[in-house]
């Protein structure tokens, strides 16, 4: 069964964009850097939306075994009907140990781009439950997903009693639908360029003005080409002039895109009468997932200007 606390936060989560749930609905694309030439065009594939499979086509996915292992067994039995909060996977968890045990995932992508998943199932010792890992609609939105062709995370288990220790982590999983052969795989990275060195890519797609309930945010497309996760935060982030404060951290796994926006706090700008954005600078702190004493790169000051 779902936590409370899970309920809680997916309705706070449907009212609000996330990592890669940043709705570039709304959004400017006269963003630009000071360099006209930075401009990007669509790569891999030509520049167009995700091809999409008619409703009347329901997406399945064969039952499958996905974990079986340290006394716990875990079984993807097929999709669920979609909900207000996006797109379900039907899992049954049994947890054959001696102790009760919290499942949850980490690091999700479907077809390729990071999302946001809601899913805390706690099991006790010797029982089993039927429960449903869901994409959020707003991430599957933000990325132009309409159809799950493929999904890959980990599971994060522990003890239920203990937060803090771990139990087990799983390699990661890929599962594909039946809409998976044939599926046309495309990734928009229209815009302007901001960043494009170490294997990382990162371009702005223009300001959204109803980002999340905090603030507007700056729309970024990024794609990481390495073998390795990567972090990608923000620092030292101007507007129009004015210092201001931001919320923004993206993970990206081994050569995942992902769609995010850099949120800006509404009261900041109000405190400095910002109603336009004319010019944003930020530099761009990098560093590999779960590894915050080390550094990828920071980045010199990037400055870039809407009509």
């Amino acid at each position: 069964m779902k936590k409370l606390l899970s309920i809680l936060l997916a309705i706070s989560l449907a009212a609000s964009l996330a990592a890669c749930g940043s709705s570039p609905s709304g959004s400017s694309d006269s963003s630009k850097k000071d360099n006209s030439e930075n401009k990007t065009s669509s790569e891999e594939v030509p520049n167009k939306e995700p091809e999409k499979t008619p409703a009347t086509d329901a997406v399945t996915l064969a039952e499958q075994v996905i974990v079986d292992d340290q006394g716990v067994k875990v079984t993807a039995t097929g999709m669920g009907e979609d909900s207000l909060f996006g797109k379900n996977l039907k899992l049954l968890i049994e947890n054959n140990t001696e102790q009760a045990l919290t499942f949850q995932t980490r690091d999700a992508s479907v077809n390729g781009y990071m999302v946001e998943t809601m899913m805390s199932a706690d099991v006790a010792a010797g029982k089993k439950v039927n429960d449903t890992l869901t994409f959020q609609s707003n991430s599957l939105e933000a990325c132009g997903i309409t159809t799950i062709a493929d999904m890959q995370f980990s599971l994060h288990i522990f003890p239920s009693d203990s937060f803090g220790e771990k139990f087990l982590d799983t390699e990661p999983i890929q599962l594909k639908t039946s809409a998976a052969e044939g599926y046309t795989y495309t990734y928009d990275d229209s815009g302007d360029l901001a960043y494009d060195g170490n294997g990382i890519k990162i371009v702005s797609k223009g300001i959204s003005n109803d980002d999340s309930i905090f603030g507007p945010g700056l729309i970024l497309y990024l794609h990481n080409t390495t073998e390795q996760g990567i972090t990608v935060q923000v620092r030292d982030v101007s507007v129009n002039g004015f210092m201001v404060d931001t919320s923004f951290s993206c993970d990206i796994t081994a050569g995942k895109h992902a769609v995010d926006a850099i949120t800006f706090l509404e009261s900041d700008l109000q405190e400095n009468g910002i109603t336009k954005f004319s010019e944003v600078e930020l530099s761009f702190h990098i560093f590999p997932l779960n590894e915050w004493g080390k550094t990828i790169v920071d980045t010199e000051p990037i400055t870039l200007t809407f009509a």
